[in-house]
């Protein structure tokens, strides 16, 4: 009998090895996929409509003077405020509803010759926060801010924000919606290929979406429209289940 050498011993031991291996490998390949024959996982959604009970709107006013006029220029800021807060208590807004920053200084940078060589500017600023569940009166007032300009305060309106405060409830009320969502694209989907849908294997939920009517803007980490009144709530679920 032909006497094998160390070398072929050694290149047969790493060819075992190999074929091992690779019969290793075939089955745990075959056991995965066997295993992912056997389920099936799908996306359920169910949304509502809500009306938002929460409205928010920003503004400001602000005055721009130099370092001498600084003195008169918060003066004039104290006067702008006065006349703000009339304008907003003549429209029904309750002292709760207001909120007013105090005045805030930017100095302003020069940057030509020009600018350089005139005196020192600073811009005043205060922010003003509404905040109320009366939706049409915000409505209306961020629309009607021309009497405060006419006595002549530098104003600037913001659109208003609109928020639903009832979001949590409305997210645990769609979810059931949602599973039976998830189940019936499941049976849809398990029908074509000869099988049921068997027991739920796992599910998980999905961020919320707080969405204009009729949008599909949604994004992955959920999504908060606060431009309508009108809203659509959309919760999402990942349902997956045996297949038998």
């Amino acid at each position: 009998m032909e006497k094998i050498g160390i070398g072929g011993i050694i290149a047969a031991l790493i060819l075992g090895i190999f074929f091992i291996t690779g019969i290793s490998w075939i089955n745990n390949t075959w056991l995965e996929v066997k295993a992912s024959d056997n389920s099936l996982s799908v996306t359920g959604s169910a949304k509502k409509t809500v009306t938002s009970d929460i409205a928010k709107w920003n503004s400001s006013f602000s005055r721009k003077v130099t370092e001498a006029e600084l003195k008169n220029g918060y003066a004039m800021m104290k006067s702008d405020e006065a006349i703000v807060t009339k304008f907003l208590k003549n429209n029904k807004i309750e002292d709760a509803e207001i909120t007013i920053s105090p005045v805030s200084l930017q100095k302003e940078y020069n940057y030509s010759k020009e600018q350089m060589d005139a005196p020192q500017e600073y811009t005043l600023t205060q922010t003003v926060l509404v905040q109320s569940s009366d939706i049409s009166k915000i409505t209306n007032i961020s629309k009607n801010t021309q009497s405060v300009i006419d006595q002549g305060v530098i104003f600037s309106s913001g659109s208003p924000e609109y928020y639903y405060s009832k979001l949590p409830e409305a997210r645990v009320e769609l979810l059931p919606d949602a599973m039976k969502d998830a189940q019936s694209r499941a049976d849809s989907i398990a029908g074509t290929t000869g099988k049921k849908v068997g027991t739920l294997k796992a599910a998980s939920v999905g961020v919320v979406q707080v969405l204009q009517p009729n949008s599909v803007d949604i994004s992955d980490y959920g999504n908060y429209d606060t431009s309508t009144v009108e809203k659509e709530v959309m919760v999402t679920v990942k349902a997956s289940f045996t297949l038998k």
